[in-house]
C-alpha cells in the first residue's frame, strides 16, 4: 500500500510562487508514474503535471512555462514548483501515483493511489 502525502499549499497573491511536495511512503516499484491533479469547487479533477520513473513529464497546456515538476527518486518528495500564479489556479491539489507502468497520464482514473490533498488559493 502507497501512502502520499501532500505539503506546501496555501494563499498567495496572483503572480506569486508556492511549492507543493509530496511525500511517497512503501514505494518499491520499479516502473511508476506519479503526477499532481487539482480540483476546484464545482468543477471535475484535472491533470496537472505528470511524471514517469524514467522521467518523461507531460504538462497541462494551462500550467506550461509556469510550473515545474522535479523527483530525485521515489524516496524524496516530488515537488511541484508554481510560479506566476493566477486566481484560476485556485484549488485542492492532490498527488497520485500508479505503479508498475509504462507511460503517464493526466486522466485521473488511471491512478490507483491518491493524497488527501493541500489547499492553493490565489487571491486577485
Amino acid at each position: 500500500q502507497v501512502q502520499l502525502v501532500e505539503s506546501g499549499g496555501g494563499s498567495v497573491q496572483a503572480g506569486g510562487s508556492l511549492r507543493l511536495s509530496c511525500a511517497a511512503s512503501r514505494f518499491t516499484a520499479s516502473s511508476y508514474c506519479m503526477a499532481w491533479f487539482r480540483q476546484a469547487p464545482g468543477k471535475e479533477r484535472e491533470g496537472v503535471v505528470a511524471m514517469s520513473n524514467d522521467g518523461l513529464i507531460t504538462y497541462a497546456d494551462s500550467v506550461k512555462g509556469r510550473f515545474a515538476l522535479s523527483l530525485d527518486n521515489p524516496a524524496t518528495p516530488l515537488a511541484l514548483q508554481m510560479n506566476s500564479l493566477k486566481p484560476e489556479d485556485t484549488a485542492m491539489y492532490y498527488c497520485a501515483a500508479r505503479l508498475y507502468t509504462s507511460g503517464c497520464s493526466l486522466e485521473s482514473g488511471w491512478y490507483n493511489y491518491w493524497g488527501q490533498g493541500t489547499q492553493v488559493t490565489v487571491s486577485s
